[in-house]
């Protein structure tokens, strides 16, 4: 990603770097009643489409993609630590379809309407604490990006968190105005419950550790939750024109 290399942005990447099998670890345990897979299903036609992961990490999306019928998924992020570990964990899986991974920048994407479907899990949010004071042009050059890779009338989906251990959508101060960004672009979003789902308290702990503050991880152990609570934000638009080349 990027332009601007500060102390945040170098944190979140050696995150990547050095813990894609935690990362891993932790993202497998979330959505513990696939919701997320029946929500995408509802909201675009999936089986036989060429879709466009961006920011795949270590490929929960590209393998609810392919396993809800995508002929062809293309997943792009940046670290090369998280393509390892869903070139692994896909094959082993068995994943059905085509899959391209590549390593590239979600704000310079190399396509041009290829895809029916681009999908952008858990990716700029990031920007806006990353890049407290460009954020807004960066995830408009990211949304421009990915609005270029799908075919006119093809959908643009971006999913978010709205709050891990929240039963009901959070309000973040910071992340909505991102959010607000996406839906002045004409996005609507959406939201479900995709709680995470742990076979034990002290599994739950463990795992969140790595990637949530104290906060969290006390509270886990304070209520004895082996299945944590998470709120899930799903925008959908379908642009019609395509944008000029940038």
């Amino acid at each position: 990603m990027s332009s601007v290399p500060d102390e945040a942005d170098e944190k979140q990447a050696a995150i990547y770097r050095d813990r894609a099998e935690d990362y891993e670890r932790l993202v497998r345990a979330e959505d513990a009643d696939a919701a997320l897979p029946r929500a995408l299903a509802e909201l675009v036609e999936l089986r036989g489409a060429r879709v466009l992961d961006v920011g795949c990490g270590t490929g929960r999306v590209s393998r609810i993609l392919l396993g809800l019928g995508a002929t062809h998924v293309t997943g792009v992020d940046r670290a090369p630590a998280m393509l390892d570990v869903a070139r692994r964990t896909l094959a082993g899986d068995g994943a059905r379809g085509a899959l391209t991974l590549v390593e590239g920048d979600a704000r310079a994407l190399p396509y041009e309407s290829s895809f029916d479907a681009a999908i952008a899990g858990w990716c700029f949010g990031h920007f806006r604490h990353w890049m407290p004071n460009g954020w807004r042009d960066e995830v408009e050059r990211a949304l421009d990006s990915m609005e270029r890779a799908v075919r006119p009338g093809g959908a643009c989906i971006v999913i978010e968190t709205l709050g891990t251990g929240h039963t009901t959508p959070r309000t973040h101060a910071a992340l909505d105005e991102y959010f607000a960004l996406l839906e002045a672009r004409g996005f609507v979003r959406r939201w479900i419950r995709t709680d995470y789902g742990f076979a034990s308290v002290d599994e739950a702990a463990t795992v969140l550790s790595a990637f949530f503050e104290g906060a969290l991880v006390e509270r886990v152990r304070r209520e004895g939750w082996a299945r944590v609570p998470e709120c899930t934000g799903i925008w959908l638009r379908r642009p019609t024109t395509p944008l000029p080349p940038p």
